[in-house]
């Protein structure tokens, strides 16, 4: 797989994760606590929770395989854990996507 490709993935995999943590706050934690349906929570939050691990993963195959730095590295895995941070994150690694099409 090569870079721009990985790159794609990760910032995909970004995407859903700050979506799925939206989903089980704006649509599961309400069903959960105004409408006493707590199986919602149970499957978004699990999907949610799978997404981030593949984050992090993807994460962790860039930094091995294309030698990023810790710190950058640790960030995305930082933002992974504020609401939105994915998508903040995703800021900089469009900056490098870009760059790479440009190059």
């Amino acid at each position: 797989m090569n870079y721009q490709t990985l790159l794609k993935r990760l910032r995909i995999a970004g995407f859903a994760e700050a979506l799925s943590w939206v989903f089980l706050l704006f649509f599961a934690m309400p069903l959960k606590y105004f409408f006493d349906k707590p199986l919602a929570v149970k499957y978004v939050g699990w999907a949610h929770g799978v997404l981030f691990m593949v984050y992090v993963a993807l994460l962790a195959v860039c930094f091995f395989k294309y030698k990023w730095s810790f710190i950058k590295s640790a960030a995305g895995v930082f933002f992974a854990f504020l609401p939105f941070g994915t998508l903040y994150f995703d800021k900089t690694l469009q900056k490098e996507e870009a760059a790479i099409k440009h190059a």
